[in-house]
């Protein structure tokens, strides 16, 4: 990733998770529920979250569930890249059960700090959580069942590098369970090369026959991409205005970016 898009990624979530940790509200912009009060959100149904600390679920960033459709079981080792506070991290270690493991890697301190004050109100010990970076996961060859993620691998320049980092770290026959945001139609450059737009998931974003083209150079098999939150216009003039983009929304065609945008759930097996 380059150095600025990273640095300002970092510096972004960052300062969300002080918010967080100051029981302060957020709005990443990352689709109709990233942070705030998510219990009546369409993305996390109570028995997901009925008993995670507030501030796991008021740090979450993400654009669908992965845990929906990531199969998990007793025993299993998991990993969830851009962990942020752990809300699918502490919701995986519910299936895997004390027997199994569910490891969190994110880049940025405070949510990692934020992570572990959460591991400790859970009273857990089948999860931990580790500083890296996507594109080099400090974990073994072949160490993980399933791979989790959530509205993460857009905010990666170099997403082929990613996924074949994913692909190398998990075991023959894992499973890739994640949920990102994906582009349905064409898009403005401008959008594409805003750095502001990547940090709200959006300007990273792959087509999606280009995103399973990658699972698939990189050694992924079975691989579907289902879209499951399309992005309105009105959903991008909210995160617009968040993020006081505004100069450039004015130039955008709003028809041409309304629906061009969905949070998906990305499956494949190694």
């Amino acid at each position: 990733m380059n150095n600025d898009i990273k640095g300002k990624v970092k510096e972004y979530y960052g300062s969300i998770a002080k918010k967080v940790d100051n029981k302060s509200k957020c709005s990443c912009g990352c689709g109709t529920s990233c942070c705030g009060d998510m219990t009546n959100s369409n993305l996390y149904s109570s028995e997901y979250i009925a008993d995670l600390p507030v501030e796991a679920v008021n740090a979450s960033l993400g654009c669908a569930n992965p845990i929906t459709f990531a199969e998990l079981k007793e025993g299993e080792i998991a990993l969830d890249l851009g962990s942020g506070g752990g809300i699918d991290v502490f919701i995986a270690s519910k299936y895997v059960g004390k027997s199994g493991k569910v490891f969190g890697l994110d880049m940025t301190d405070e949510m990692l700090v934020l992570a572990n004050k959460n591991k400790v109100k859970m009273g857990i010990n089948n999860v931990e959580f580790i500083k890296g970076y996507i594109e080099d996961i400090p974990m073994k060859d072949e160490a993980i069942d399933v791979i989790l993620s959530n509205c993460v691998i857009n905010l990666c320049e170099d997403k082929e590098k990613a996924l074949k980092e994913v692909y190398r770290v998990l075991k023959t026959g894992g499973r890739l369970a994640i949920a990102d945001v994906v582009i349905l139609k064409d898009v403005p450059q401008d959008i594409k090369q805003n750095m502001e737009m990547w940090v709200g998931c959006i300007a990273g974003a792959l087509p999606t026959q280009e995103y399973i083209q990658i699972l698939k150079k990189v050694g992924f098999k079975d691989v579907e991409i289902l879209p499951v939150n399309v992005y309105t216009k009105e959903i991008i003039e909210s995160i617009v205005n968040e993020k006081k983009l505004n100069d450039l929304y004015e130039n955008m065609d709003k028809n041409m970016i309304d629906g061009a945008f969905a949070g998906a759930y990305v499956k494949a097996i190694k």
